[in-house]
């Protein structure tokens, strides 16, 4: 069985919609608000928050390790592949190595990321000019954030970031976590 750590970290907030009605399902996936990644996922992100930190920053936790009924549920609500891994391909949540979060000031108010999380639209592409100058600077410094600390982006949501080669972990059914979440 897959030992995934918990996210605990002074510079981090977690706010896992899916764990309240404030999710594209309307309605809580999670039992718990506790957020689980595979110990190289975690590490890598400790580290950013470190940097951020460091910058006067703090970073938002939507998502991290997710289950795999988390995932039907989330793909049963909206089955596009644009936004949601298809469940029966498996999705990096589920391998514990990708997170979805955002960054916030040391006061921990969102920094203005031009959409919400899970704004399924073009809007939360990476790279987009038509929205606020600000928006574009706070997306492209979560980026370079996440990048210095070995996480690739999802060039369709600005929120999401997960390790490379993710075909190097296996999906995790039944882990540990499973039992607190769903």
């Amino acid at each position: 069985m897959m030992e995934l750590l918990r996210v605990v970290h002074p510079a981090i907030d977690l706010d896992l919609r899916y764990a309240t009605a404030n999710n594209i399902t309307g309605e809580p996936i999670y039992r718990t608000a506790i957020a689980y990644l595979h110990p190289v996922a975690h590490a890598a992100l400790t580290h950013a928050a470190d940097l951020a930190r460091a910058q006067g920053l703090r970073l938002r936790v939507f998502d991290a390790y997710r289950p795999a009924f988390a995932q039907r549920r989330l793909w049963a609500a909206l089955p596009d592949a644009t936004f949601i891994a298809d469940p029966s391909l498996g999705s990096n949540h589920t391998r514990g190595i990708a997170v979805d979060l955002t960054l916030a000031d040391a006061e921990g108010r969102e920094l203005d990321m031009g959409t919400g999380f899970d704004d399924m639209s073009e809007q939360s592409f990476h790279g987009r000019t038509d929205i606020p100058v600000e928006a574009q600077a706070n997306r492209l410094r979560l980026a370079g954030l996440m990048a210095l600390c070995g996480f690739n982006f999802n060039p369709h949501e600005w929120w999401h970031y997960d390790l490379p080669s993710p075909t190097g972990y296996p999906l995790l059914e039944g882990c540990h976590a499973d039992s607190e979440m769903g």
